[in-house]
């Protein structure tokens, strides 16, 4: 924590405009450290001071404003608090200063009351997603399926908000992993990292081997360039021409916190990222397939799939059913495939809007449920209140049938890290 101390100002508040300068001059030396500022008012404070210390200090991070609430028994000139009041004047300054800020989900809250913890965690995350997603790199490995036109995106548009794309021909992918030895340490190493993270009964060696290869040329690309997540190149060229699907190596770095998305879809990878930064826990990317029998509310959502394991049940590895019809069985083994687990979800998509020149996208909150369900791939039942509105807007504004998802309840803060701090145009389904 970062903040005046006692011998630099009364109680180490600060309610002038040297006091402002002063505390502007600490955040600024510890710029790099910080990742949000929380307001704090345990009377009606000085609405100049604090919009003058955010303005002088510059750091442009998320702002939580919270007041302390008076006790009915005093209310006394000596007891008093006011805050009540008085953060309505600071916001009122913070907004004259064009100062983005967060509220607390009551007007008033004790600092040390349990609403006012899950605020203050509801706030780190956003705080993570909105450094997370500034300054971020982004892998895309191989082109785009001519078949998909759905994942274009502006790389320029991301670039304009921060976020650079990566490239590197899926053609320098297998050139380098031909030149690799079977017995390379790093690929030899990724081999073991497989065999750990799911079942591989019934999978040819051979097939394992180029798995961990292509996983170690990616690993190694991506500590090179310094990218954070990844989109890559699938349908059908990494089946027809090198002989595996990738999802097992995507899962895998999707479950370590380092999003991974097929057809190249980059805007959908941000999404994936958003939502991890948010709860801390694996996303995954889904297709809106499916109708669930005649309820209006629920889906099938799938994918071939690369999910990463944290959303199973139970995962095994199997081959690429839809490819196979097309390529052969032998050459599309690699996914992980079972059935996603119960529990809470939150949904987002990010995408980019060439016309307007903004990224625009959605977000919401449902649950993966334990409804039954006979399929291939990676897949799960999901009910969403009033989804029919949400499939709605998807398809009037021409939205992609890609959507992240993870397991938590972080929409609100995804929604308020994109929307109030990074600029998006985004939308919040709500029940």
């Amino acid at each position: 924590m970062v903040t005046l101390t006692e011998a630099e100002s009364k109680f180490g508040a600060v309610e002038s405009r040297q006091e402002a300068r002063r505390c502007a001059d600490l955040f600024k030396h510890h710029r790099e450290a910080l990742d949000g500022i929380v307001v704090t008012l345990p009377n009606f404070g000085d609405e100049r001071a604090i919009a003058d210390t955010l303005r002088m200090a510059d750091l442009s991070v998320p702002v939580l404003v919270q007041a302390t609430p008076d006790t009915p028994s005093r209310m006394t000139i000596r007891d008093r608090r006011d805050s009540f009041c008085g953060k309505m004047s600071a916001c009122n300054n913070l907004s004259q200063y064009g100062i983005p800020y967060s509220l607390t989900t009551l007007h008033t809250e004790l600092p040390q009351s349990d609403i006012f913890r899950h605020d203050l965690d509801w706030f780190l995350s956003v705080c993570r997603v909105v450094k997370g997603l500034r300054r971020l790199r982004i892998g895309a490995i191989g082109a785009r399926p001519a078949a998909f036109n759905t994942v274009r995106y502006s790389e320029k548009i991301l670039e304009a908000n921060g976020i650079s794309v990566e490239t590197i021909d899926l053609s320098e992918v297998l050139g380098r992993i031909a030149r690799m030895k079977d017995d390379d340490a790093l690929a030899q190493k990724k081999l073991q990292s497989i065999k750990k993270y799911v079942s591989t009964q019934s999978i040819p060696d051979a097939a394992l081997l180029k798995m961990a290869k292509l996983g170690a040329v990616i690993d190694g690309w991506m500590q090179d360039t310094e990218v954070v997540i990844s989109a890559i190149q699938c349908w059908t060229s990494l089946e027809e021409y090198f002989g595996v699907v990738p999802c097992t190596v995507m899962s895998m770095m999707s479950n370590e916190g380092m999003s991974s998305a097929c057809e190249v879809d980059i805007a959908g990878v941000v999404g994936m990222h958003a939502l991890q930064l948010a709860s801390e826990t694996p996303s995954a990317l889904l297709d809106w397939n499916n109708n669930y029998a005649d309820d209006p509310d629920k889906a099938v959502c799938f994918h071939c799939s690369n999910l990463p394991k944290h959303f199973f049940q139970d995962v095994r590895m199997d081959f690429q059913e839809i490819i196979a019809g097309t390529v052969g069985k032998e050459n599309t083994f690699g996914t992980c495939v079972g059935r996603v687990k119960p529990g809470p979800m939150s949904f987002a998509r990010i995408s980019t809007d060439d016309r307007e020149g903004k990224i625009r996208g959605y977000v919401g909150e449902g649950t993966f449920t334990d409804d039954s369900l006979e399929t291939f791939g990676g897949a799960g039942v999901v009910h969403i209140s009033h989804l029919q509105k949400l499939l709605r807007y998807i398809c009037e504004r021409g939205f992609e049938h890609h959507v992240a998802a993870n397991f938590s309840s972080v929409a609100s803060a995804v929604h308020e890290a994109t929307s109030r701090y990074l600029g998006w145009d985004m939308y919040w389904h709500k029940p």
